[in-house]
């Protein structure tokens, strides 16, 4: 039986590879890669989180500049899908061949990575550069005048950032497999530290408005990126190569497809806001209330405040079982399925903890969580607004942390197809079917039922999966005591 108390320092682990992901007890092992990559996730969503509270509050920006925010924000998370795909698809395969002593191609998949995060993020720069207009009115830009130049003025400079931010978020993937999540987490912290700092100087006695708030969001991804390219050089269980950095195309193939979910799973959550944004513009305008010119703008900024809030939790959500997946895919490398077993319950559980801690929240303090986005400073339209958006659209949070902690679990475990399925599945067809069905039978109420009801019928789904792993990882242990009483009694006949 393993001992919960055999305490090991990160410095005390093996330098030339991560065996201890195999000896070392689950539940250390889960502290030792989700909490800090729990921590890494909540800070990089502070980035936008901590522009818009600082732009709420200020009174020349209020809640047009809330609008524009969540305009821009949806495309963030196109760069950090692709960012994903290449960091966390190169964390699955490096563990898993790190599991089989495969450190040739787990190199080469870590040497891989870097060079398509570079490259992708200068491409994602220069496509926004060009579709900018059109990208905006995508998301709602051109609700109203000023919404969109800030909206405008905002998504400029945000874009000059952008291949600093994808290489940082896709490092830190490449860190944690390498068996550093505290530094992973440090990277990240110091960078949202420093947007933490610059926003209100920028925005309150410098007045640079919404470009303020983006050039500070900036400073912050470059000093990731700098850390996150100073630890190359100190890699422990990756050894680097000239040739690493020359993508192979099956290692990247592979790695790539072992990303897919996480990126499918940013990208469709981009599809689904795309088509959320479209709706409560749509039916606001045709609200009595927010279908006067000066009100336009409150549905969409209000929309933008709960998801925020929802995304705060999120990230802890994938945090958490994405600091598994160097756990659960080294031990499936290494033919541990036992270990991955007792992972996926103790995951279920802690996602599950995660929405009941975030319902309380929304449910509870709406008005008081709304005031800190500056709804005190609006109409009392804004604040029963945001009261109702909060009650409504995050009340299934708890299956909402859980099917998040789905997706990546499967992904960890080498199933890309399952994963990838599921996600779509929350994201496509329940994220972008239902919030065009339901308003039609409920006007703008129908957008916010939306999302709680497609959390409800993907959790049908997941369920489903759940137990069909739990029952193949049984499966797999039963097997091997078989096999293992089979060589003892060979070894020692009677």
């Amino acid at each position: 039986m393993e001992n919960e108390n055999n305490d090991v320092a990160e410095t005390d682990l093996p330098a030339a590879k991560n065996d201890f992901l195999e000896k070392l007890p689950v539940g250390k092992l889960m502290r030792m890669y989700a909490v800090p990559n729990i921590i890494a996730m909540v800070t990089a969503a502070l980035y936008n989180i901590v522009d818009q509270l600082f732009i709420a509050n200020a009174d020349y920006l209020g809640s047009y500049g809330n609008a524009a925010n969540t305009v821009v924000y949806p495309l963030t998370v196109v760069a950090l899908a692709f960012a994903v795909m290449v960091g966390d698809g190169a964390c699955t395969f490096i563990g898993l061949k790190l599991g089989a002593g495969d450190s040739k191609n787990a190199s080469k998949a870590a040497g891989g990575a870097v060079t398509l995060s570079v490259l992708s993020g200068i491409i994602i720069m220069l496509l926004y550069f060009i579709f900018s207009d059109s990208l905006l009115s995508l998301f709602g830009g051109k609700v109203n005048a000023e919404t969109y130049s800030n909206a405008k003025e905002y998504f400029f400079w945000i874009t000059v950032g952008i291949p600093f931010y994808v290489f940082g978020q896709a490092m830190n993937s490449i860190i944690r497999a390498d068996g550093s999540p505290k530094f992973a987490m440090i990277a990240t912290l110091a960078g949202a530290v420093t947007n933490i700092i610059l926003d209100p100087v920028f925005i309150f006695p410098m007045k640079m408005g919404m470009a303020g708030a983006a050039i500070a969001t900036i400073l912050g991804q470059i000093l990731t990126a700098v850390l996150s390219c100073f630890y190359l050089f100190k890699m422990k269980a990756i050894k680097l190569h000239k040739y690493s950095f020359i993508p192979d195309g099956k290692v990247v193939g592979k790695s790539l497809f072992m990303g897919l979910t996480s990126f499918l799973s940013q990208f469709s959550l981009v599809v689904s806001m795309a088509a959320v944004q479209t709706m409560i513009t749509k039916y606001g305008a045709l609200d009595p209330v927010f279908g006067i010119e000066q009100y336009k703008q409150i549905p969409l900024a209000v929309l933008g405040i709960v998801m925020k809030y929802f995304g705060i939790a999120i990230a802890v959500a994938v945090g958490l079982a994405a600091g598994c997946i160097p756990v659960v895919s080294y031990n499936m490398g290494a033919g541990r399925k036992d270990r991955a077993s007792e992972i996926l319950t103790k995951m279920i559980i802690s996602e599950l903890i995660v929405g009941f801690i975030g319902l309380i929240g929304a449910e509870i303090f709406p008005q008081q969580i709304a005031d800190l986005f500056g709804a005190a400073n609006e109409s009392e339209y804004y604040s029963e607004f945001a009261v109702k958006c909060f009650r409504i659209y995050l009340c299934m949070m708890p299956l909402a942390t859980l099917n998040k902690g789905t997706f990546i679990y499967l992904q960890g475990l080498g199933k890309p197809v399952l994963s990838t399925s599921l996600a779509m599945t929350r994201e496509i067809i329940m994220g972008v079917s239902l919030p065009i069905i339901l308003p039609v039978f409920f006007g703008l109420d129908g957008v916010l039922y939306s999302f709680p009801a497609a959390d409800i019928l993907t959790f049908i789904f997941a369920l489903i999966l759940i137990i069909i792993t739990y029952r193949q990882l049984s499966g797999a242990k039963k097997k091997a005591r078989i096999k293992t009483a089979a060589e003892k009694k060979k070894i020692f006949p009677r």
